[in-house]
């Protein structure tokens, strides 16, 4: 499920997405429905998982900045290129490096 999501900046509602997902997956696994009852902590404890969710994907994006951090080209180049013309009106996106730092 973390397929490319290393790489771009995360919303609120992308994150409850993925958690929503991942424990529709743990479900699945297990066997269970919704309608069982079953606490998710005791389903992620018979699987062998974890209970943070994003700890994953924050930690492989540490490793894309630090692979930006290093002298690499194309991925210094991909991370610094500006895209020419105007900007919409509003505020901005959060960029992927914004995020990083802050979870940094």
């Amino acid at each position: 499920m973390l397929h490319g999501r290393e790489t771009w900046p995360v919303r609120k509602e992308n994150e409850v997405a993925h958690q929503r997902a991942e424990m529709r997956m743990v479900r699945w696994t297990c066997g269970m429905k919704l309608q069982d009852r079953v606490p998710s902590t005791g389903l992620r404890e018979r699987l062998g998982l974890d209970d943070n969710f994003g700890t994953t994907a924050k930690q492989v994006a540490m490793v894309w900045a630090c692979a930006a951090k290093t002298d690499n080209d194309w991925v210094k180049k991909s991370i610094e290129y500006e895209v020419e013309g105007t900007r919409p009106r509003g505020r901005a996106k959060k960029t992927w490096r914004e995020i990083v730092i802050r979870d940094d």
